[in-house]
């Protein structure tokens, strides 16, 4: 399985193809997972592509939640030199603030992360993302119908792009009401799909990398407790009754998404290795963020170690 998928990332890199412009019929695809602060994982992994120059051989860049916001920087080609955002402590402070749920607050501060943050202090590229020829597909959840959703259509400007950006990473209860795109009403991309392998084997995916954010031993989502129901069930029915659903069924979703990746083909998944912190949603102190990139990054580059050998 993982065979393939290196031996066509090499052979992409040997003819420098770019999408258009390939010599194969594959569809080579990065799925990156989402999980807030876990993300962090996934940021590294993001700098492993980058540093080894292998984001022209894809075709496509699909992230839910976190891993969307991982995938823009990948694809403006500033994924290294912003990591140091997952572990500033004014940023993420700024970005993630427990104590502003108090007076009813967002948790998570996603208008200031895309609007304030992505634009002023870390500035990211915005039209290099919309013009590069790797096609990216951030995900969200219809508030309306539950349902997971491309948003691929409404990237047609930078003003289209950050309200994706933020739909993708709207979490329910910690981030405020869903966010409006195209006259719909979106919450986080997770909700429904935690890693986008759905939705890329959707477009005919054949060949899939995947950026986890969970380790092997820490399996899947569980079934909501009692008190979750009952706290998050009024958020739901108030402002995204249709997302309910997939909520209460989140461990079916995310079991599901683990037979699709396992049962392809072509895949190759790349986790925080065993040992590695468990790193809450809110998680943001420097220690345990930093650590979270530095092993993504090593994770990553152990995997795809193979496709710059020299043959």
């Amino acid at each position: 399985m993982t065979e393939a998928v290196v031996e066509l990332l090499r052979e992409r890199s040997r003819s420098a193809s770019t999408p258009g412009n390939r010599d194969d019929d594959a569809r080579l695809v990065l799925l990156i997972e989402g999980g807030s602060s876990r993300g962090a994982y996934s940021s590294g992994m993001t700098i492993a592509i980058e540093q080894l120059g292998l984001l022209p051989a894809f075709d496509a860049v699909y992230g839910s939640s976190a891993g969307a916001l991982n995938g823009a920087w990948l694809l403006c080609g500033r994924a290294e030199s912003t990591q140091h955002a997952w572990w500033d402590p004014m940023i993420m402070g700024r970005t993630i603030d427990p104590k502003r749920i108090v007076g009813r607050r967002p948790v998570v501060d996603t208008e200031f992360l895309v609007h304030t943050l992505y634009t002023e202090i870390v500035p990211m590229g915005f039209r290099e993302i919309l013009d590069n020829p790797v096609e990216f597909h951030p995900t969200a959840t219809d508030a309306d119908t539950g349902a997971s959703t491309d948003l691929h259509e409404y990237l047609r400007d930078q003003a289209g792009l950050q309200a994706a950006l933020r739909a993708s990473t709207a979490m329910p209860l910690l981030a405020g009401p869903p966010v409006e795109l195209g006259g719909r009403r979106f919450v986080d991309a997770g909700v429904s799909e935690s890693v986008p392998v759905r939705t890329a084997l959707a477009h005919q995916a054949t060949h899939v990398i995947a950026f986890r954010t969970r380790r092997l031993d820490e399996g899947v989502a569980t079934a909501p407790s009692r008190t979750e129901r009952l706290v998050a069930s009024r958020w739901f029915t108030r402002h995204a009754p249709g997302a309910l659903e997939p909520w209460l069924d989140r461990a079916a979703l995310r079991a599901e998404e683990e037979r699709l990746l396992a049962a392809h083909p072509a895949t190759l998944q790349v986790r925080p290795p065993l040992g590695s912190p468990r790193i809450g949603r809110t998680e943001r102190r420097p220690h345990l963020m930093r650590a979270a990139v530095d092993t993504g990054l090593q994770a990553a580059l152990s995997e795809l170690a193979g496709v710059k050998e020299t043959p």
